[in-house]
């Protein structure tokens, strides 16, 4: 299976997104609103329309902080967006300010569903890793005075695949970034294995880098992306157009 080159739209997503639904998966990484940054403003009246463009079997993943989240629940509830969980993206660094106390390494990842859907009928592989730790089960000898026991014995069991930690270790793109907000794309490559099925489309609403797409590509999935700062657009294209494509079976 050959997947088409990923796309990136140079426009407002909330003209040009909606018609190139129905997506299987929708990711967002929208401006959360929480400094005083000329570009930091949250946008409105997307989340009705992304809601509309995704098929009922599908779900969306949101990068965002408590704060920002908090500030918008009655927005998603309104929009027809039920909550289904959340992982917490921890990073190598992060921002410093005293006023926080704490030096803030991380950010939250919430997915969400179509509220006319069930959950169960909402597309889902779990995700597992590899690194499970062997058990041992260990039986002590008994004291002397008890009489005779055979010797303690050790019984070591292949710990095998354990299920995926819902705070996820990534290095952000410092350094590498062509975008000042840009995400890891192996991050985003498990939030699209888990939740869109092999070939499916994802539709990226505030594309940024393209790092989504970049993710896309890698696990064999379509792509299309919008990106509202043209030169953003054009430079998040570039990086993707360097891509090899996809070709291979079950992208899973």
């Amino acid at each position: 299976m050959t997947l088409p080159a990923p796309a990136i739209l140079a426009g407002d997503c909330r003209r040009l997104m909606p018609s190139h639904g129905p997506f299987d998966m929708i990711f967002a990484d929208p401006p959360y609103g929480d400094t005083s940054l000329v570009w930091d403003r949250r946008v409105e009246g997307w989340l009705p329309l992304a809601r509309a463009a995704l098929r009922p079997s599908g779900s969306m993943w949101v990068f965002g902080s408590l704060r920002c989240f908090m500030a918008t629940a009655a927005t998603f509830d309104d929009a027809g967006w039920k909550y289904a969980q959340e992982i917490v993206w921890e990073k190598q660094n992060g921002s410093g300010f005293h006023a926080h106390r704490f030096k803030r390494v991380h950010e939250l990842v919430v997915q969400f569903y179509r509220s006319d859907a069930p959950w169960g009928a909402v597309y889902n592989v779990v995700q597992t890793t590899p690194d499970a730790t062997a058990r041992t089960v260990r039986r002590k000898k008994r004291p002397p005075h008890t009489g005779h026991i055979n010797a303690g014995h050790y019984v070591s069991e292949d710990g095998g695949p354990r299920l995926m930690r819902s705070v996820i270790y990534a290095r952000n793109a410092h350094g590498r970034a062509i975008h000042p907000t840009e995400k890891p794309s192996g991050l985003i490559e498990i939030l699209v294995r888990t939740s869109c099925p092999p070939g499916g489309l994802v539709g990226d609403w505030f594309a940024g880098s393209g790092a989504a797409g970049e993710a896309c590509r890698f696990s064999g999935h379509r792509y299309i992306g919008c990106e509202i700062d043209p030169v953003m657009a054009r430079k998040a294209a570039d990086r993707l157009a360097a891509l090899l494509p996809f070709s291979g079976g079950d992208a899973q």
